[in-house]
């Protein structure tokens, strides 16, 4: 259901990302009295447009699936807790939750949550000697490569 969920969110922003295109293409031609549902109608109206609908169809279908990501970091949660503590907050990060073994992120600011579609929740999960990043790829990129140096 989440895999649903996040797919949903990706077309929705999709859509708004491509009204965006198509409201500053308007405002920015110069004579051009057309409505933005006229111009939209116009471009799905085309076999162009219809491969465009379809390829944002697939796109965010697939989103999820390569958007998410797991990485491994050799680390100890209980001996580097400070370690992580700080890179996450470098990161833009700060702890939510924390449990025995497991520690869940989020993004500090309200605009990255937006821009993340409130998918901004990083897992950091104890295995052996090893720490997982699960989370958006963004942002377990972001801590992992801190955390490797």
């Amino acid at each position: 259901m989440k895999y649903l969920i996040r797919s949903a969110k990706y077309f929705a922003a999709f859509c708004v990302l491509y009204l965006g295109v198509v409201w500053l293409s308007i405002m920015t031609t110069k004579g051009m009295d057309v409505s933005m549902w006229d111009y939209v109608v116009a471009t799905f109206a085309t076999t162009r447009g219809k491969l465009l609908g379809a390829a944002v169809i697939v796109l965010a279908a697939a989103y999820p699936r390569f958007g998410f990501m797991t990485r491994r970091v050799e680390c100890d949660m209980e001996e580097q807790r400070d370690y992580i503590m700080q890179t996450f907050a470098v990161a833009g990060f700060s702890l939510k939750e924390e449990s025995e073994g497991r520690m869940v992120f989020r993004a500090n600011s309200f605009l990255d949550r937006l821009v993340m579609l409130f998918e901004d929740e990083i897992t950091v999960e104890q295995y052996g000697q090893w720490v997982d990043v699960t989370g958006i790829r963004r942002g377990v990129a972001k801590v992992v490569y801190r955390m490797g140096r």
